[in-house]
């Protein structure tokens, strides 16, 4: 069975890509395994960028197939930030809270038509030689004017669904796992996957 190394340390994220690679024949690891294996330094203009930077350098180091994800906030009215500076953007990384509260306060007074915003995904997936495959997802929607619910992770909370009258957080696990933008990202891996390596589809 081969091995995937997802290049990253965020639970909510592992737990996601986890749950999305379900029934696929390779042995899932991540870079909570590897203590040993140094933090990439996610410097890229776009998603994309980070997340070959990322797939790259873990592949080379571990000498493993790997698979980096790096995502985000692009909202119209702030010209697509937070962007590339999702998990940073009050400055500390991580900091869901403050991050939240940020875009909040950057968006007091907006009406709801200038609210628009979409989660991108772009995932990464790189041979321990180095050959890249890349591709993205998005999913489209609104920022609330105030945080509902207590799933998912970041800016969930706010990223109001029109056509659920909900936030992502407001969504069961199972929903956001089928509509977000690492859930089409992540069909069209499996639909690569499938294609590329006939012999590693999905199981029965």
């Amino acid at each position: 069975m081969p091995r995937l190394v997802l290049a990253s340390r965020n639970k909510g994220k592992l737990k996601e890509l986890k749950m999305l690679l379900a029934g696929l024949p390779w042995a899932i690891s991540s870079l909570a395994d590897f203590p040993e294996v140094p933090e990439v330094e996610e410097d890229g203009t776009t998603f994309r960028e980070n997340a070959l930077k990322k797939a790259t350098f873990v592949a080379k180091h571990l000498q493993m197939w790997a698979l980096a994800d790096d995502s985000g906030l692009e909202v119209d009215y702030l010209n697509g930030a937070p962007g590339v500076y999702s998990a940073r953007f009050a400055g500390v990384h991580g900091d869901d809270a403050k991050n939240n509260e940020k875009l909040l306060a950057l968006l007091a007074g907006v009406p709801w038509a200038q609210r628009t915003a979409r989660f991108r995904c772009a995932l990464a997936f790189v041979s321990p030689e180095g050959v890249a495959w890349t591709t993205e997802g998005t999913c489209e929607g609104f920022i609330a004017l105030a945080p509902k619910g207590e799933g998912g992770f970041g800016y969930d909370p706010l990223f109001y669904l029109p056509e659920y009258d909900r936030t992502m957080a407001e969504l069961p696990e199972e929903e956001k796992n089928r509509i977000s933008h690492r859930a089409v990202a992540m069909r069209q891996f499996r639909d690569y996957l499938l294609r590329e390596f006939p012999g590693t589809g999905e199981q029965s």
